[in-house]
């Protein structure tokens, strides 16, 4: 990659981690539900592991060539809220793994939730203090540091973190409430968001998706009303944003277009496992449908992303 090129590398490319990796562990439940081979989740895996080391490299080296063009991005009002997106992917591999490669998951879900609490602090202490911040700037983006922390009993509790597993899921399941009317206050009071965001409305998605599947490991698996909660207010909200899809599908592609990714994974996975627990067949032809989109979604991010990266559209300038 040409040293100008990686000059405006965007931190937004983690998003594609998450997106793969999120589709990967979505892969993996369709595989044991019917029984298959799990091949295709683990190609996904390690695709998405090497993208991982591939990305960091690469903006680890924009850090050290260009440390004022990283500084720019961590003090713009969007752009800022995509730096978790380093930890929230590894975080998500380590989700995938830790089955596989318990003792690799333990170091990586370490470095990942370290990760998380720095960024998280970094941010909200940045929003403590801003001095321009407004509120036509606030967007779904603003969840993602959210989203990182609610992730960390997915993995944690199987690795026998439990009480670590709670602190990151209490402060972030209470957060994003007020999160949230901060959010939709902004969506249905203020001018609207750019076109280009508008895939990050999924993202509303995100937190009570894995919020239900974080909540059914703490509590051992057992559904309750919390659970119920989280999950039907993930699937309105996902039904929601697809009676919206005439405006999405006006949208020009850009980086932003993998927002739909992680979060539909996120209420694939909820819903194969709120079915396989209850033994529902809506919430299974619900996970089946979502995950015949994300795949055709996923192929068109690819094919998008790999074009434009040829172009050279992907590290432009804004």
């Amino acid at each position: 990659m040409p040293e100008r090129s990686i000059q405006h590398l965007p931190i937004s490319i983690f998003a594609t981690v998450m997106g793969f990796g999120g589709f990967a562990i979505a892969v993996e439940k369709f595989e044991q539900y019917w029984q298959l081979n799990p091949i295709v989740s683990n190609v996904l895996l390690v695709f998405s592991a090497v993208l991982l080391l591939v990305l960091s490299a690469l903006y680890l080296t924009k850090f050290v060539l260009f440390p004022s063009s990283v500084i720019e991005e961590f003090n713009h009002p969007i752009r800022l809220s995509f730096f978790p997106t380093i930890s929230i992917a590894l975080l998500v591999l380590t989700v995938g793994i830790h089955q596989r490669l318990p003792d690799v998951a333990v170091w990586m879900w370490w470095i990942g939730i370290t990760g998380q609490l720095i960024f998280t602090l970094a941010i909200l202490t940045r929003w403590m203090h801003r001095e321009t911040f407004v509120t036509e700037q606030s967007n779904p983006a603003w969840f993602i540091p959210i989203v990182g922390n609610v992730l960390v009993p997915v993995a944690g509790v199987n690795l026998g973190f439990d009480e670590v597993s709670w602190f990151y899921f209490s402060f972030a399941i209470v957060l994003w409430l007020p999160m949230l009317a901060i959010v939709l206050n902004r969506i249905f009071f203020h001018p609207a968001i750019p076109q280009k965001l508008w895939p990050t409305l999924f993202i509303l998605i995100a937190p009570p998706a894995v919020g239900f599947i974080a909540w059914l490991q703490l509590n051992g698996r057992e559904l309750d009303a919390v659970g119920r909660i989280l999950f039907y207010f993930a699937v309105f909200t996902t039904i929601l944003l697809f009676a919206q899809a005439r405006y999405f599908a006006s949208v020009k592609f850009a980086l932003p277009w993998w927002a739909y990714s992680f979060p539909l994974a996120a209420i694939s996975i909820a819903s194969f496992l709120f079915s396989e627990i209850t033994g529902g067949i809506y919430s299974l032809v619900f996970a089946h449908l979502i995950l015949v989109f994300l795949t055709g979604l996923i192929l068109v991010l690819t094919y998008k992303t790999t074009k434009a990266a040829i172009a050279n559209q992907i590290c432009q300038p804004e």
